[in-house]
């Protein structure tokens, strides 16, 4: 039996009890330790609260102007070069920081490794490819120490903010789940989300008056400043009703989610290519799931149940859908059974530990 430990930010998606179920019915013993609570109330494992989280739109909006200084007008949304793009301290006082934050949570982090053991671990997973501190030194001990890392990447982390060289260095093992991160490193492999579709029915029938949502995390990353007035334009023209699923818990917003008959996840790439965690929900649902699909996403994933819609056809794709509802039940149909197919847990838990075989973790 191997001992596996997650550390990560948060519990963003809800993946990390996911991933504990995966482990375990593996018959290997999993646990997880988060730096901030869930925004959407996932359950937590080990939860550190530590300060300064840059998650909260203050603290995401001071930083995102603090890096205009360093980058330009997209400040912190300006997205880094380099194969992989790699982490530096953009200037002195960006530098200061991260030693005084490191500083300043060393106490808490420490005590909290030694009360549960975290050291005694086999397997360590870094969600976005970062350790308890910035300066990697717990992980790079632990390597030394013949523990295997593995790094799974999301977002941002290569992004805007690139690999941390010391953990990179001694990386076993590299996973993402977002198509485009595929360009920006070297050595790094896909693995679609995990998710218990079982827990989900798809939708057999449309309300009398269609619904239309869109749930977005980051309104500047899913283009909702082109979606919303496109829905309120549509809704208001056919009489359907457009809900903004926003700042609510998991459990609200599914239950919204749920509701409806469409569902619009983003326009443009802005915060990644395709689809996320939101449209894997909507899927498992069997709403009629329309995102934006570049070329080498449609490469990639040939066979997606998605209706493509970029900010010029998106109203054009929503009347066509307004206007033939069997289109939409058959979309919600086709999702559900691909869905099932890419990211049900099972088999996302038997590409994981097909990985590790590859790389001698197991």
């Amino acid at each position: 039996m191997s001992k596996i430990l997650y550390i990560s930010p948060e519990n963003t998606v809800g993946t990390l009890e996911l991933w504990k179920k995966i482990h375990e019915g593996k018959g290997n013993y999993c646990r997880s330790v988060t730096f901030f609570s869930s925004p959407k109330n996932y359950k937590s494992d080990i939860c550190l609260n530590l300060p300064m989280n840059f998650t909260k739109p203050l603290l995401k909006s001071l930083r995102h102007n603090f890096y205009k200084f360093y980058r330009g007008k997209l400040g912190y949304h300006k997205e880094k070069d380099g194969y992989p793009p790699t982490y530096s301290p953009e200037g002195k006082l960006d530098k200061l920081f991260f030693k005084f934050k490191d500083r300043l949570n060393e106490k808490r982090i420490y005590s909290t490794i030694e009360e549960n053991n975290l050291l005694d671990y086999d397997i360590y997973h870094l969600e976005s490819g970062i350790g308890f501190f910035k300066d990697s030194r717990i992980i790079q001990k632990l390597a030394k120490n013949g523990k295997k890392i593995v790094c799974h990447y999301h977002g941002e982390d290569l992004r805007t903010r690139g690999i941390i060289p010391q953990i990179d260095k001694i990386s076993d093992l590299n996973l993402t789940n977002e198509v485009d991160l595929l360009d920006k490193h070297p050595n790094i492999n896909y693995i679609f989300l995990p998710f218990e579709t079982k827990n989900y029915f798809p939708k057999m029938k449309l309300n009398k008056k269609l619904v239309i949502s869109h749930a977005p995390t980051n309104r500047y990353y899913k283009g909702s400043n082109i979606i919303i007035p496109i829905c309120n334009r549509i809704a208001k023209k056919h009489n359907l009703e457009f809900k903004l699923i926003e700042n609510l818990s998991h459990t609200e917003a599914m239950k919204l989610k749920s509701q409806s008959d469409i569902f619009i996840d983003q326009i443009g790439d802005k915060g990644g290519w395709g689809y996320g965690m939101n449209s894997v929900e909507s899927l498992s649902m069997g709403i009629c799931t329309l995102t934006t699909m570049n070329k080498k996403y449609q490469q990639f994933i040939p066979n997606h149940p998605f209706v493509n819609v970029n900010k010029n056809n998106l109203e054009l794709e929503l009347e066509k859908l307004i206007l033939r509802p069997e289109k939409i039940l058959e979309k919600g149909k086709q999702g559900r059974s691909w869905v099932v197919k890419y990211h049900d847990i099972e088999n996302v838990g038997n590409q994981l530990y097909k990985y590790y075989e590859k790389v001698g973790i197991v």
